[in-house]
C-alpha cells in the first residue's frame, strides 16, 4: 500500500510539469493581433489646416511669389504641406480659371472655403493680397521717383526671365498628371489644342475655352 501510494504520487507531478511546459509554450507562442496594422502615411488623408495655418501659408506664397503665385501655390499646397494631390490641385485651378476674376484670387477663395468655409476663404485672400499690396504701394513711390534709371531696366528684365522659368516649371508639373492618366486618353490632346489655339494661333482665350470645354467634358464623360 505504501509503495502504491508512493509510486502513484509522481504521476500527477509529472503531468503537472508536462502541462506546465505546454502552457508556457502556448503562452509564449505569438497571438494574432486584434488591431490591424496602421496604414501608411501615404494612405491617410492629410490633416485639415487651421485658419492660422492657412493665413501663414498664403502669406508665405504672396511674399515669395515673384512672377506669379501659381508655381509657389502649388509648391506650398502640394509639395510642402500635402493638403492636396497634384490631381486635386489641377482640378481646383481649372475651376478657378472657369470663374470670372483673377485665377489666383479665385483659387484662394475656392481652396480656403474648402478647408475653412467662409472664414478660410477670407483668410486665404487676405494672406494672398495683403502683403503684396503693402509692398507694391511702397515700390510704386520709388518707381515714380527713380523709374528712369537705366539699371532698373536690367533688373526688371532679369526678373521677367526668372518669372517665365517659374511658370514653365509649374505648367510642366501640372501637365504631368494629365499625360499619366490612363482613363482619360484625350486629356493630352485637349491640352495641346488649347496651347496651339492660344499660343500659336493667337485666338482669344474665351473662344478657345468655350470651344474646347464642352468637348473635353464630353470625352471625359464617355471615357469614365
Amino acid at each position: 500500500m505504501a509503495m502504491r501510494q508512493g509510486g502513484a504520487r509522481p504521476c500527477p507531478a509529472s503531468r503537472t510539469r508536462r502541462s506546465g511546459i505546454n502552457l508556457a509554450a502556448m503562452s509564449e507562442s505569438p497571438q494574432p493581433s486584434a488591431v490591424p496594422p496602421a496604414a501608411g502615411s501615404a494612405d491617410q488623408p492629410p490633416a485639415r489646416p487651421s485658419l492660422t495655418e492657412l493665413l501663414h501659408a498664403f502669406v508665405q506664397v504672396s511674399l515669395s511669389a515673384f512672377g506669379g503665385a501659381l508655381p509657389w501655390s502649388r509648391r506650398m499646397i502640394v509639395e510642402r504641406k500635402g493638403w492636396m494631390s497634384g490631381k486635386e490641385f489641377n482640378e481646383t485651378f481649372a475651376l478657378s480659371q472657369f470663374l470670372p476674376g483673377p485665377n489666383t484670387i479665385n483659387f484662394a477663395v475656392v481652396f480656403g472655403s474648402r478647408f475653412g468655409g467662409v472664414g478660410g476663404a477670407v483668410v486665404a485672400v487676405v494672406g494672398l493680397i495683403g502683403p503684396p499690396l503693402a509692398i507694391v504701394l511702397v515700390l510704386a513711390y520709388f518707381y515714380e521717383r527713380y523709374g528712369d534709371a537705366p539699371v532698373l531696366d536690367h533688373v526688371l528684365a532679369g526678373i521677367a526671365a526668372s518669372a517665365c522659368g517659374l511658370l514653365i516649371a509649374a505648367v510642366a508639373k501640372m501637365a504631368a498628371p494629365l499625360f499619366s492618366m490612363k482613363r482619360l486618353r484625350a486629356a493630352p490632346l485637349i491640352a495641346i489644342l488649347a496651347f496651339v489655339g492660344v499660343a500659336v494661333m493667337h485666338w482669344p482665350l474665351p473662344y478657345v475655352f468655350l470651344a474646347l470645354a464642352p468637348v473635353s467634358i464630353a470625352l471625359a464623360w464617355f471615357e469614365l
